[in-house]
């Protein structure tokens, strides 16, 4: 039985130690690889605007602004609807609600490139016929401080842009938090829900005070793995988005992420161009790895704090 124990011991460690050495290995590759990039451009490169390749002229900024507006718009639509549908699927009964899960986990094994395929030729046209129009005349947001800004000088875009890739991008990450806060909120104590009841509470009263107080920590965990996710995503976001080298001017506007840059430029790219790519993933790793460090220390402070 000991040396079982110890055996089984030692093959976790090994496996542990193998992820290790696999992430150190990319991180070194990386690095090594855009080493000409960061010599050639230094610091800058994260601020530069440019990205001329007959120039050998590179800058992050685009890249980065994009990536960080699609998963901003992606979370303020994926979280408020991963909630409601992880709360009414706890709250139904069970047949109802294991018929919901599935349905929303199938969300999960749907390629990438599909929906992207979805997006380009169902998505788009919708956006440029139905739900633009809508946000500029119907609701007025052009009119309102800003709108020229939010939705472009006229209002009206093409279909493409950031709100579609965004758009797109929620549906992909909706699976991954609502299954996250489904099941934090099933691990509620009956008692606390009951002892609730039983005090005069009306079911709203003890969804907000009781079952989310409860699941605060899945739930922001929840948010982290989304938005870890909605980082990285490329296929989805290369059909819709764009695929132009600019800061965005509007959630009309074309743009591009890091991670559509590096699928639509890394096949010919040579030279200073590579290595700005491969500094634009290096980037990219960073930045996933700032939120996960930033998942782990938050949901360890609320640990102590509870």
């Amino acid at each position: 039985m000991q040396r079982s124990d110890t055996l089984f011991r030692y093959t976790c460690l090994g496996g542990a130690a193998l992820a290790l050495l696999l992430l150190a290995g990319i991180l070194t590759q990386l690095g090594m690889h855009s080493a000409p990039a960061w010599q050639h451009f230094g610091l800058s490169f994260l601020w530069g605007s440019d990205w001329d390749p007959a120039a050998d002229s590179y800058g992050a900024l685009p890249h980065i602004l994009g990536t960080l507006l699609t998963t901003g718009i992606s979370l303020a639509l994926a979280i408020p609807l991963a909630l409601a549908v992880a709360l009414f699927i706890t709250e139904v009964p069970e047949w109802l609600g294991s018929l919901l899960s599935h349905g929303v986990d199938l969300l999960a094994a749907i390629p990438s490139v599909i929906y992207g395929m979805w997006g380009l030729f169902v998505l788009v046209p919708l956006m440029q016929e139905q739900v633009q129009p809508f946000l500029a005349e119907t609701l007025g947001l052009l009119s309102l401080p800003g709108g020229a800004w939010l939705l472009g000088e006229d209002g009206y875009g093409s279909g493409f842009g950031f709100l579609t890739a965004g758009v797109i991008l929620a549906l992909m990450v909706l699976p991954y938090m609502c299954a996250v806060m489904r099941d934090v909120f099933r691990m509620t104590p009956p008692m606390l829900r009951e002892s609730a009841y039983g005090l005069g509470c009306t079911r709203l009263e003890v969804t907000r005070d009781i079952v989310m107080r409860y699941g605060v920590r899945g739930i922001v965990g929840g948010i982290f793995i989304g938005m870890g996710r909605a980082l990285g995503e490329t296929m989805a976001v290369l059909f819709v988005i764009g695929n132009l080298m600019e800061s965005p001017a509007g959630l009309y506007s074309c743009g591009t992420t890091i991670a559509a840059t590096l699928a639509n430029n890394f096949a010919e790219a040579t030279g200073l161009q590579q290595s700005a790519l491969f500094a634009l993933g290096l980037v990219l790793l960073l930045m996933s790895f700032g939120i996960q460090l930033l998942t782990r220390y938050y949901l360890s402070k609320r640990g102590e704090n509870n």
